[in-house]
């Protein structure tokens, strides 16, 4: 079984690449210590997949954040990952849910996808959100920033003790705009075909085969793919100094701190001893 992985692919008769990211344990990590509902655990599993896809079409070293923010009952989701495929996720409501579609989650928004070299300039994308799936929006996102014609299909299988997702990208190449134009119409037809069963569950090669045992498809060596907080109570300290001398003074007299995580929901506790500490770095 696919487990954590991204997989890329060539087409060498065609002017056309291909990702495949698939997330099972590292998903399961992401979701377990959250109480979301459903849907919004199945909206983040989809947006790991698509920001992990994301990603791997960028040649940079770096980081990138997926974000998703509306006036509907989920008012903001997001995605952070890296070149190395590490990734953390957050989703915060507003409001119960009812109906479970995408619009019917976020309502009226945009997405905003933020690219930060390690070296270079840093670069957003605000996109408004469009159609009625979170593909429908990456596809115009691919469309508006990089204006090479992109498909997305994303697939979630979520239950109480197993959390699994996977997605695959196709993409033309830029460099016979006619012939990627043909290629890509003729693959498209061809992977629409595609099932959640087969990309789920088949292992890549034999999915690949059975979808496109007419071409000539390269596969590349797999990459790993990991969820990473990123939290340490050493991070917690500096951000206590960061408060000042007053607040933590203030928090001595309350006789503790505590400080959670957004994204794995740990807690960092610090007594007033331990606060005593920090407030002698000053």
């Amino acid at each position: 079984m696919n487990q954590d992985v991204l997989v890329r692919f060539l087409f060498n008769q065609r002017d056309m690449r291909g990702e495949i990211a698939y997330v099972s344990d590292s998903l399961q990590q992401m979701l377990q210590n959250h109480d979301y509902p459903y849907p919004v655990k199945q909206l983040l599993a989809e947006l790991v997949v698509a920001t992990s896809l994301l990603t791997a079409t960028l040649k940079l070293d770096g980081d990138i954040a997926v974000q998703l923010q509306g006036d509907g009952p989920v008012r903001f989701a997001a995605v952070n990952g890296t070149a190395e495929q590490e990734f953390r996720g957050v989703a915060r409501l507003q409001a119960e849910i009812g109906a479970t579609g995408f619009r019917d989650l976020i309502g009226e928004g945009y997405m905003l996808v933020t690219i930060t070299p390690k070296q270079g300039e840093r670069y957003q994308g605000i996109i408004p959100l469009t159609g009625d799936s979170l593909t429908d929006t990456l596809e115009a996102y691919f469309a508006q920033s990089e204006q090479l014609p992109t498909r997305l299909y994303l697939f979630t299988d979520l239950t109480e003790n197993q959390s699994r997702a996977a997605g695959l990208l196709l993409q033309v190449l830029p460099v016979d705009p006619e012939k990627a134009k043909q290629d890509f119409s003729d693959l498209v037809i061809v992977t629409d075909t595609i099932t959640a069963n087969e990309l789920l569950n088949l292992p890549t090669e034999q999915m690949l085969h059975r979808l496109y045992h007419d071409e000539e498809v390269e596969v590349f060596p797999h990459q790993a793919i990991r969820f990473v907080c990123g939290c340490s109570r050493e991070k917690c300290e500096s951000a206590i100094i960061s408060l000042g001398k007053t607040a933590i003074e203030e928090h001595i007299a309350e006789g503790k701190l505590e400080i959670s995580c957004d994204y794995c929901n740990s807690t960092y506790q610090f007594d007033s001893a331990e606060l005593s500490l920090l407030l002698n770095k000053f």
